[in-house]
């Protein structure tokens, strides 16, 4: 029986669509270790999955036949398993065989997971897969054919961007993200758990919004339990995720985790020019390719600067995990029951929390514009600094909605338990960088200071005299 599926509206939809056409569809599904893209296939496509075939990390030729063996042998029902291909081109002969008598009149779901895994060196599996579809599974009209991968780097430049036997094969692409805080919130509730927009909030903080990290929230636990239990025991799930999470991604994940380390330590972010120079990497095409491996897999974020070019952007650690588990767990010598609360005490969490909660902020543009009542309107999210020359001040900006209506909100991003205090200094601060950002930028709109925060803003004369609009922790969790 299928479980609820949380969220994914437009994916549902296309994977609705591909079902009812009247040809032959070729559905890629991109997407991180763990965001759930094998449960949707399985789960929305039930009823019609007919054959399902996954790769094996590092495994050989011989063995990956001998699965897909076993998966022929699951589909056909039959006592008695069919011989194990000698190659690819006759595995999908195999396959063709046992299609041919249940492609009558129902549309089918054929489901190659772990897709960049099953093509080894020397092994012929792409272009034999190539050849399946072009001159057999393509004149289908019922059959479906849908393939996953993690490496979201690989499905690109093999199969959406193929100049061979698959190019332009691909009929919809769907890269599937990470949960928002909705809908982490509707899948902690869809398996009984129940906790407040704070608690929900901290778990977020601390590994995203990943089905499978989620999945280990048990009843009655607190966030800061969670994590303990999550990080901090011997053999937590995710004490020892970070270990696979590159390598299984990534052929030579050193160049990765470097970057990644390196952003880490930078929550601001680094142009590409400094992050090569500190991980000691050539300009190139090599280098090139590792940006976007990393952008495409969701572990780092490109921003453009207000003003700026794409030549001036700057790169962030977008992956939650990640930076927590940098931060605080390869290091750690403390371990077991209450260790997240003693650190959260400490001076180390409020550097990380301030990071960690600005950039769920920048997952949540759509939300913040509903919540300022902008949500119909044209606008371009940045962000901004100026490093003033000697005897002048610096100012950056966390976010920046720049709007077509000839407005802009300078938003500022604070963490903060509880109700966030704006005193005669931070005042100040906030005064210098509305005056530097309209200096610099010759700007002629209207600057809207705005707060994000989870509590809101005491309100007393400095907000009174400088705050346009907040947005609050309860506006991010909206749809």
């Amino acid at each position: 029986m299928s479980q609820v599926i949380i969220g994914r509206d437009a994916e549902k939809k296309i994977l609705q669509d591909m079902l009812i056409s009247k040809e032959a569809e070729l559905i890629a599904i991109l997407g991180r270790r763990r965001v759930g893209k094998t449960f949707l296939v399985r789960n929305y496509y039930e009823q019609h999955l007919i054959f399902e075939y996954t790769g094996v990390h590092e495994a050989g030729l011989g063995q990956q036949l001998l699965n897909f063996r076993n998966a022929l042998h699951q589909a056909m029902g039959s006592t008695i398993p069919p011989a194990t291909p000698t190659n690819w081109i006759e595995s999908f002969t195999f396959l063709s065989e046992i299609l041919k008598t249940k492609l009558t009149s129902e549309p089918l779901v054929v489901l190659f997971d772990e897709f960049p895994w099953i093509h080894t060196s020397k092994s012929g599996f792409l272009s034999a897969f190539g050849h399946w579809w072009n001159t057999w599974a393509s004149r289908q009209p019922l059959l479906k054919v849908v393939i996953c991968g993690s490496a979201a780097s690989w499905m690109i430049e093999n199969i959406i961007n193929n100049r061979g036997g698959l190019h332009n094969r691909v009929s919809r692409t769907i890269r599937l993200l990470p949960f928002s805080l909705k809908e982490t919130e509707e899948y902690l509730i869809s398996r009984g758990i129940r906790l407040d927009q704070y608690q929900i909030l901290q778990l977020y903080m601390a590994m995203g919004g990943i089905p499978q990290y989620l999945k280990q929230v048990d009843k009655g636990e607190s966030a800061g339990q969670v994590i303990d239990k999550l990080f901090f025991e011997k053999n937590g799930l995710l004490k020892l995720e970070f270990a696979n999470l590159y390598r299984s991604l990534f052929a030579n994940a050193v160049h990765q985790e470097a970057i990644v380390r390196l952003l880490a330590k930078k929550g601001s972010g680094l142009s590409r020019t400094e992050i090569i120079e500190a991980c000691g990497l050539t300009t190139g095409g090599g280098t090139t390719r590792l940006f976007e491996e990393l952008e495409e897999s969701g572990f780092i974020t490109q921003y453009v600067p207000f003003g700026k070019t794409a030549r001036d952007s700057i790169y962030k650690l977008s992956d939650e995990y990640s930076f927590f588990y940098l931060k605080f767990i390869e290091h750690a010598r403390a371990s077991g029951e209450g260790t997240w609360h003693k650190i959260a005490a400490g001076q180390s969490y409020n550097s990380w929390s301030g990071y960690a909660f600005e950039a769920i902020c920048q997952k949540h543009i759509l939300q913040i514009k509903k919540a300022l009542g902008i949500g119909a309107v044209y606008t371009e999210a940045s962000g901004w600094r100026y490093i003033g020359k000697k005897g002048e001040y610096g100012a950056q900006i966390d976010l920046l909605l720049d709007r077509q209506d000839h407005c802009i909100n300078l938003c500022e991003i604070k963490f903060s338990t509880k109700e966030f205090i704006i005193d005669k200094r931070y005042a100040g601060e906030l005064e210098n960088k509305v005056k530097v950002f309209k200096s610099q930028t010759k700007t002629r709109k209207s600057i809207f200071p705005t707060m994000i925060t989870p509590y809101g803003v005491l309100r007393n004369d400095y907000y009174t005299n400088l705050i346009q609009a907040e947005v609050l922790m309860e506006d991010l969790f909206s749809r």
